[in-house]
């Protein structure tokens, strides 16, 4: 038997499609949305209305044993966006750790961001001290951790794949080009998947060699 999932920012990017794929493949699944987002859930799914950023407004609602899978940031993140990162991004993990150890949550997933990296500072340190809170947190994690994430809206990097393509054969520069490679919203999606379904007891990364090695799965 599965364990339920709860869903910290479902309506989103990785959020729909991966709620369409548990749901299909018979997961129970609770997602926290607020009131003008809840429409966009996939029909199955049981709608919790609530703020991501206190955990108050919805840990009532958390299935108890849950694994909770935490999606929640701020869309097209970019270098003006160091505040939103603290703001959204950090105070939304706290938010989700407090509720996941309320209800004795079995598996807490969040998605990270491929590290070391040249840029998107801000971006990378928030994701990092998010990461410390989830590990001193105690609960059993995975950490995914892609660069950039190519899908509906999120296509301008395709025109970098040739320069990738040559870059991943020059040996000087392989590895950092490997970490910080392109991974797509269905191989995000299918990860996301097997994670939920092969829980871990400690802490595990996911990185995108794996990312990038996982099948498709139904309904993504």
């Amino acid at each position: 038997m599965t364990k339920p999932v709860f869903v910290a920012g479902g309506t989103g990017y990785l959020g729909r499609p991966l709620i369409a794929s548990l749901l299909a493949r018979g997961h129970s699944v609770t997602a926290l949305t607020r009131t003008a987002s809840a429409s966009r859930l996939p029909e199955g799914v049981r709608r919790v209305i609530g703020n991501a950023l206190d955990a108050a407004s919805y840990v009532e609602q958390v299935p108890k044993g849950a694994t909770f899978v935490h999606l929640v940031g701020v869309a097209h993140p970019g270098p003006g966006k160091a505040h939103e990162f603290q703001s959204i991004d950090l105070a939304s993990v706290r938010a989700s750790l407090s509720a996941a150890r309320a209800t004795g949550a079995s598996h807490f997933i969040y998605v990270s961001v491929a590290q070391p990296a040249p840029v998107m500072r801000a971006y990378i340190a928030a994701r990092m001290e998010a990461e410390d809170l989830i590990r001193a947190s105690g609960l059993p994690a995975t950490l995914l951790r892609p660069w950039y994430v190519l899908g509906p809206g999120h296509l301008w990097p395709y025109l970098l794949l040739p320069f990738y393509w040559l870059a991943e054969r020059l040996p000087p520069i392989r590895q950092t080009v490997l970490r910080l490679g392109l991974v797509s919203r269905l191989q995000m999606v299918a990860t996301l998947v097997q994670v939920v379904e092969t829980p871990t007891r400690g802490v595990r990364i996911v990185d995108v060699s794996e990312i990038r090695s996982v099948s498709a799965v139904d309904s993504v």
